[in-house]
């Protein structure tokens, strides 16, 4: 293998990793690195920054650094923009690659993802990062409502800048999604403790298993502190309301790995669902699909099959998406190439069972009217195409709607839903929205970027 290509399989052999959870990425070693990171080093203009990562590493630095054997100095440019570079180089997608020169020239960008992960992991190891309290107190009080990515940043940010921050958690441990939506094989939750005890010592306080509404009163956070953050992500979950929905055996993506994470971590003794010798159907093809398809396999399911309704992207990118935008072409999980049968342009008409429970699924084709540059515009039902497939385990994994509009967190603050499910923040009473709660659901980078941005609208307010 030439040393200066960009390495293709970074996984464990599948064999081996569908037997456990621990993350399928193999640890790369500091002279793979140093080779990729030369690949870096020849480019001229690094789109890499201003049309890829939204937090805008400095992918050249940090390469330069990596080749170089300065890991502090790699270590000091990633952290200067990347709050948790340990979480987004684990479950980024990695926009900053898709804008990369190598991607335009050789179709083969760096792997700027894989030399953050090695950065940060070598920091932890030699002990660059350690706790930050701030040097003095401001006496302002900020509470943060969600512990997932935006939460965890905007805690970290406002703490740096001397403010007393709680979080507010509903669940047992902090994380949000990092730690119960996202499977251990993508991002082992000890990388989660290992920040969260930093931001600790640090000088945040963390009150898990506490619902605001319930445990905690909006009133009292209005009155206690003196500004508010809500960073609850998108709770509502996209449903499937068609015939047979309510048989026994169709879930929701989430509240099947939710309860798989939490059996993982020694929260529950078992996992709640369990693909184990079942026939499973995941509806939807994004990376919640994905990661329900990775986690029944892991489970020991007797099938799994995923459908998604758009048609199949092109294997090259499409002439619709150029370089450096990102590409609508077809993309290959770990998880997917570990087993099960991918179906596209499907769509599921009903749910049909036996004494209450799901027993199969009627799946119709559909037929894709394409825009003038390729991409899917509105579909048709292609007629006599239904046919049963059969399932005693469903899970739908059609993405997220935003805040429901009943959130006791919004009525108890007197903060509006939008019609598109995004919460508006009331920043002259203190109050702010942060991440996908602000934005809409999106990715866990955007997320952070948000959340940064969302900190300086904080801390304007209270100077």
């Amino acid at each position: 293998m030439n040393p200066t290509a960009r390495i293709q399989d970074i996984y464990r052999p599948a064999a081996e990793r569908v037997k456990d959870f621990a993350e399928v990425e193999r640890r790369l070693g500091a002279a793979e690195m140093a080779a990729q990171a030369g690949r870096c080093l020849a480019c001229g203009v690094p789109f890499c920054l201003g049309r890829g990562c939204p937090l805008g590493n400095v992918a050249p630095e940090m390469a330069a650094n990596v080749q170089a054997g300065r890991w502090r100095a790699a270590w000091e440019v990633l952290s200067a923009t990347s709050p948790f570079p340990e979480f987004t180089s684990r479950v980024c997608p990695a926009l900053c690659e898709n804008a990369c020169v190598n991607n335009l020239a050789t179709d083969a960008p760096v792997m700027i993802r894989q030399l953050e992960k090695i950065i940060i992991e070598t920091a932890f190891a030699q002990g660059f990062v350690a706790p930050v309290p701030p040097a003095a107190r401001s006496g302002k009080t900020v509470a943060v409502i969600g512990s997932g990515p935006a939460g965890l940043v905007v805690a970290d940010a406002l703490n740096r800048r001397g403010h007393h921050v709680t979080v507010f958690e509903q669940n047992a441990k902090p994380g949000g999604l990092l730690r119960y939506g996202i499977p251990d094989f993508k991002l082992a939750k000890a990388v989660i403790d290992r920040r969260v005890n930093i931001m600790r010592d640090s000088g945040i306080e963390f009150r898990c298993n506490t619902v605001i509404g319930s445990d905690v009163s909006a009133a009292y956070l209005q009155k206690t502190f003196t500004a508010v953050v809500v960073a609850i992500g998108t709770p509502a979950a996209r449903d499937l309301p068609i015939p047979g929905r309510e048989l026994r055996g169709i879930h929701l993506a989430l509240e099947y790995l939710q309860g798989v994470n939490r059996a993982n971590s020694g929260e529950l003794p078992a996992a709640p669902i369990t693909a184990a010798g079942r026939d499973v159907l995941v509806i939807g093809g994004g990376d919640t699909g994905s990661d329900c398809v990775g986690t029944a396999l892991r489970q020991g399911a007797r099938s799994v099959t995923q459908i998604d309704i758009i048609p199949e992207p092109p294997a090259a990118r499409g002439y619709a998406t150029p370089w450096p935008d990102w590409p609508y072409q077809l993309t290959t999980s770990s998880s997917q190439k570990e087993g099960g049968a991918r179906l596209w342009h499907r769509l599921t008409k009903q749910f049909t069972g036996k004494n209450g429970t799901v027993s199969a699924a009627e799946i119709g084709e559909v037929r894709w009217e394409l825009s003038p540059v390729g991409r899917p515009v509105k579909f048709a039902e292609v007629t006599g195409s239904v046919r049963p497939v059969k399932t005693d385990l469903v899970l739908i994994a059609m993405g997220f709607t935003g805040v429901p509009a009943n959130s006791p967190v919004a009525a108890g603050l007197g903060l509006t839903v939008t019609p598109q499910g995004q919460l508006a923040a009331a920043a002259d009473r203190g109050i702010f929205t942060a991440g996908d709660t602000r934005t809409g659901q999106s990715l866990v980078v955007r997320a952070m970027t948000d959340a940064l941005q969302v900190a300086n609208e904080v801390q304007r307010y209270l100077a």
